[in-house]
């Protein structure tokens, strides 16, 4: 399914193709638990800016890894590069305009990341 996105003052847009029923992500670091991101990673071939690339800015902590960028007019993150896959995006479910059907949300311990994403690879690895 198609679906569009966007920053609140609509200056940046975007589009993702992604299943019916999202799976998200609640996060509990402290820049998603502050900003409210909801968290979709998808391939960079399933996203496509489509107004406003010119109105980013790019916002690095920590490590530096990630990528969080946001909209220099209205200041909300609608997607970003993050750390655990550099080549994928992961869209603030948040900022879809069109609303998916269903979303099923999984919380993430992204307090202690390296733990928990250690303990998501070995369960997965287990499957």
């Amino acid at each position: 399914m198609k679906y569009k996105g966007s920053c609140h003052c609509q200056a940046i847009q975007f589009e993702i193709d992604a299943p019916d029923i999202i799976e998200a992500d609640d996060c509990n670091c402290s820049i998603c638990s502050k900003s409210g991101f909801l968290h979709l990673i998808l391939p960079h071939s399933k996203f496509k800016i489509t107004k406003g690339e010119e109105s980013l800015s790019t916002y690095t902590f920590n490590t530096g890894v990630a990528k969080h960028t946001f909209c220099k007019r209205c200041g909300i993150k609608p997607f970003y590069t993050p750390r655990s896959n550099l080549d994928g995006i992961d869209i603030n479910v948040n900022c879809l305009d069109t609303k998916p059907k269903k979303i099923n949300i999984t919380n993430f311990n992204g307090e202690n990341w390296e733990q928990h994403a250690h303990e998501v690879a070995h369960k997965s690895k287990q499957a």
